[in-house]
C-alpha cells in the first residue's frame, strides 16, 4: 500500500515527507512502548503511536520504520518534526484513535509485523 493511500485512509495530515507518498508500505505495527518497536521485524513499516517525542524519531530510525503515524489527532512538538525531517521519515496525524487507525488499515489489506492478517 502506497503511504498516499493510507494518508486518506486515516484522513491524515501529512506533516513531513511530501516526496515519500509513493512509498510503499506492507505491515504495520502500533504501540506507546519503543522497545516493542524495536523488537520487531519494522523495516519499511508504518508506526502508529500516541507518543510524540523524540525518543520516537529515534527509535523509528534505528528500526527502519517507513513512516509515524500520530493517533488521536495529536501534533508533536517542532523539535520532533525537525528531526524526522533530519532523518527522511513521513509523519501523519490522525485523529482516529489507535484501535481505530489499525482496524481502517488492516480493513484496507495491510499487515502487522508479522506479517500475518
Amino acid at each position: 500500500m502506497k503511504l498516499s493511500e493510507i494518508v486518506d485512509i486515516l484522513d491524515a495530515t501529512l506533516l513531513t515527507g511530501q516526496d515519500n507518498l509513493h512509498q510503499d508500505i506492507l505491515r504495520g505495527g502500533a504501540s506507546d512502548l519503543m522497545s516493542d518497536i524495536l523488537a520487531g521485524l519494522s523495516e519499511g513499516c508504518i508506526l502508529l503511536t500516541g507518543l510524540t517525542t523524540v525518543q520516537v524519531i529515534k527509535t523509528a530510525t534505528i528500526a527502519g520504520v517507513g513512516a509515524v503515524v500520530f493517533v488521536r489527532g495529536k501534533m508533536p512538538p517542532p523539535e520532533v518534526i525537525e528531526l524526522a525531517k533530519a532523518q527522511q521519515i513521513p509523519l501523519l496525524s490522525t485523529p482516529y484513535s489507535m484501535f481505530v487507525s489499525c482496524g481502517r488499515l488492516h480493513a484496507h489489506g495491510l499487515t502487522g509485523l508479522d506479517g500475518n492478517r
